[in-house]
């Protein structure tokens, strides 16, 4: 385990969304990404809440922002350096970001991520 400021941790989440190609941010919609640090579920070091892209339908309008939650101890509690926790981080960021798309967990481990 390694203990990261929350600070730099958040730092390390704006760098992963920065580090997507331009055309997928573009894409994103209606979505809030967020950094927990307090304990989260257990087994989890990401959470995305919401209605993918590929299920909203011409309905949708008027929704809360989707949420995706990065977990600063869960992370940290699986890396053993701060480089690990750098990469930890980009792969749940890109994770989640793939439910945000309607990913699906299968899909994403077929994918690496």
């Amino acid at each position: 385990m390694v203990e990261v400021a929350p600070e730099r941790f958040e730092e390390m989440v704006t760098e992963a969304l920065d580090g997507l190609p331009a055309e997928l941010g573009e894409l994103m919609d209606n979505v809030a990404v967020t950094v927990e640090h307090g304990p989260g579920p257990p087994g989890l070091l990401g959470l995305y809440r919401g209605i993918p892209l590929t299920s909203r339908t011409t309905a949708y309008a008027g929704a809360l922002p989707d949420r995706i939650t990065i977990y600063r101890r869960a992370i940290c509690a699986v890396c053993g350096t701060e480089n690990e926790v750098v990469e930890q981080v980009r792969r749940t960021v890109v994770h989640e970001v793939g439910h945000h798309f309607g990913i699906g967990d299968a899909r994403l481990r077929e994918l690496g991520w």
